[in-house]
């Protein structure tokens, strides 16, 4: 199971939220350093967002977003104010791994095949923020209905891939909720990467029973509630 530490970018810096909420923004200073440090203690994979893009600027952490792409040289994944196919397009075509698309894939779900068709499915993940038991998009505010029939919708469409965060749990540190994973994960065969939550060794050893293929650290990897090496240890 690979573990991806989060670099959150919101102003150019990296930060922690709390909730999805700018205003509990916590700041770690630059993204570039903040990934170079999780790799240097034995990641090999980091998974960014451009929060300023998820609230509503995409262009205006490219440079940094880049930068961690061209500079660390391991496997990314990105999300964050992805709104059309262009945007998805020079993402990837800059070297992004797989890109996640969210919002955007409910508004327009033909968007999962087209790039899929042009990328490959594996480049192509689907985001399920999910909160009691419904897709919640544009930030968080809005409910799309059942995260089961929508990951089942994107998967049909193109998705190689699924990010399941449980918006409920995300960012306070307070643990898992284990039973929409494994709802989730009992009804689909593609890749999927929790997020949300995830505190304690206890959390990654139950995500790991369920065959996840990831998940992403955060809020406790910044807080020093778990180590990374703790994380990489119990998901091997």
């Amino acid at each position: 199971m690979i573990v991806f530490p989060a670099v959150d970018i919101l102003g150019g810096k990296c930060v922690q939220l709390v909730q999805g909420k700018r205003e509990s923004a916590t700041r770690y200073g630059n993204p570039l350093t903040c990934a170079e440090s999780w790799i240097n203690q034995g990641a090999q994979a980091i998974h960014i967002v451009n929060l300023d893009g998820a609230f509503g600027t995409s262009s205006l952490n490219a440079e940094k977003i880049t930068e961690i792409i061209t500079k660390t040289g391991v496997e990314t994944q990105l999300g964050g104010g992805i709104r059309s196919i262009d945007d998805a397009r020079s993402w990837l075509d800059c070297g992004v791994e797989r890109v996640i698309i969210s919002t955007f894939a409910v508004q327009n779900s033909d968007c999962l095949t087209i790039l899929s068709e042009e990328y490959g499915s594996d480049r192509i993940m689907a985001g399920v923020d999910a909160k009691a038991g419904d897709l919640v998009i544009n930030g968080w505010e809005q409910s799309a209905g059942n995260y089961l029939d929508w990951s089942d919708l994107f998967i049909r469409k193109g998705a190689g891939s699924l990010l399941y965060t449980n918006v409920s749990v995300e960012g306070l540190c307070k643990g898992i909720d284990p039973k929409p994973i494994r709802d989730l994960l009992g009804k689909v065969s593609v890749p999927v990467i929790i997020a949300g939550g995830i505190t304690t060794t206890e959390d990654i050893l139950m995500i790991r029973d369920t065959d996840a293929a990831g998940i992403v650290l955060g809020s406790a990897l910044y807080s020093g509630k778990i180590s990374l090496e703790q994380a990489l240890e119990v998901a091997e």
